[in-house]
């Protein structure tokens, strides 16, 4: 059982969240942070990423090593991801090792080393990553996407940065970096599990007393545009993505959204998978994603498809994006509230993905949703609202369009913005 989560926001602006899980005994701890890609200058680009690796690379008392082996010593995990527009470092351990999971926490973000061997060291180590995504078609499909959706902005730019970014970063630009973002009013730590949030909060506010209490800038606003990037490469597959302004967090279609992303092509029995995998077989993957961010989002599809199936499949896609606003059946988005709903609660079940979603709500909304209140927005999206939203996207900009691979059979994009016009 879950008891209710806790909230505690201490004098320097540092809010700590709890929710203790009585079946459990390991606790999932992290710090979520309002510092990400889109808060990067073009200097900057890439050196939030750059941060979140050296944050483990040593401290003025742990080397990388002992970092490492303290954690291992009691059997935890700890980690790391950067995102468009947060950082978190987070662990996983036994209850009772809970104050070790915080004291190395509170050590990597406020006493980090960045020693210059280490940072030379793990500057090849992001080199190679970047290789890694350049050769990855899917991947670097959805980089060119946000670059054509957000051109010119931090938050087009892709995370990991460039190699000519990553290559001049040093100890110095690291330290200003986390001088300026790495605030405690934009900070969040949150605990699932096994845990008691008056020691949590004890623990929290002796170990991260450093941390500065001024409010960091703001990041730019974001403006869509519906651009394209083609990428013509000798591939034995075609990668395309097509997307529309979405909603942000806090839109009131926001979980219009998520439902209507899963009817189209969340699933197996979705309209995208039925018709253009089953009934066609035209690709091997096809799905529909929805993404928020804090001032916008995307809403869009992608396929991956062999060369002569490409000029059949865009028209396919498009139709059943329009086809989705006209005839939307109360059956289907039940199903999808069904699936939505059942992803939440089984989410619910972990105790690393309870405390993400803690971090990330107190970090969008400035509080704590219950979940009846958030499986009482899902089951408010009846077919009409999935109509409505159709006709919402529809009227926004033309849609942007990214694509890599063997491209001689993509119609031009603006034929493809007219299907929806």
């Amino acid at each position: 059982m879950s008891m209710d989560p806790k909230v505690t926001r201490l004098d320097n602006g540092l809010t700590v969240l709890s929710d203790e899980m009585s079946h459990v005994d390991s606790v999932s701890v992290g710090v979520w942070v309002d510092a990400g890609a889109r808060h990067e200058t073009p200097a900057r680009h890439g050196i939030s990423h750059m941060l979140e690796h050296m944050a483990f690379k040593g401290t003025a008392s742990r080397s990388a090593q002992r970092i490492a082996e303290e954690i291992e010593n009691v059997g935890g995990h700890i980690n790391a991801a950067t995102s468009h527009e947060t950082t978190a470092y987070y662990a996983r351990v036994l209850k009772e090792d809970t104050p070790l999971a915080l004291d190395i926490l509170a050590d990597i973000l406020q006493r980090s080393a960045f020693e210059s061997e280490e940072l030379e060291r793990e500057r090849g180590v992001i080199l190679q990553e970047i290789g890694q995504a350049a050769d990855t078609p899917d991947d670097i499909v959805f980089d060119h996407l946000m670059s054509v959706s957000y051109p010119g902005q931090a938050l087009g730019r892709p995370i990991l940065g460039t190699p000519e970014t990553v290559g001049g970063f040093s100890s110095g630009d690291l330290r200003a970096y986390m001088a300026d973002r790495y605030h405690a009013p934009s900070m969040v730590v949150a605990a699932a599990g096994a845990v008691d949030h008056e020691a949590l909060v004890g623990e929290v506010a002796e170990k991260f007393a450093a941390l500065p209490a001024a409010r960091p800038n703001e990041h730019e606003r974001a403006r869509f545009e519906g651009r394209e990037l083609r990428d013509d490469k000798a591939l034995e597959q075609a990668h395309v993505t097509l997307a529309f302004e979405g909603v942000p967090y806090g839109d009131p279609d926001y979980y219009t959204a998520q439902v209507f992303a899963s009817v189209l092509g969340g699933g197996m029995s979705s309209r995208l998978f039925q018709e253009v995998r089953e009934k066609r077989g035209l690709c091997y993957s096809v799905f529909s994603f929805n993404w928020s961010f804090a001032d916008t989002g995307l809403f869009g599809v992608y396929a991956g498809t062999a060369p002569e199936d490409l000029a059949e499949l865009m028209p396919v896609m498009a139709d059943e994006i329009q086809r989705l606003g006209e005839d939307a059946s109360e059956e289907e988005t039940a199903r999808a509230r069904a699936q939505l709903k059942a992803g939440l609660l089984m989410g619910l079940e972990s105790s690393s993905a309870r405390a993400e979603q803690m971090a990330r709500q107190m970090m969008v909304f400035g509080r704590l949703l219950p979940t009846e209140h958030v499986i009482g927005e899902v089951e408010r999206v009846d077919a009409g609202a999935l109509k409505a939203y159709a006709k919402r996207l529809l009227a926004g900009p033309a849609p942007a369009l990214a694509a890599v691979g063997p491209l001689g059979g993509l119609e031009k994009q603006d034929r493809i913005a007219a299907r929806f016009g």
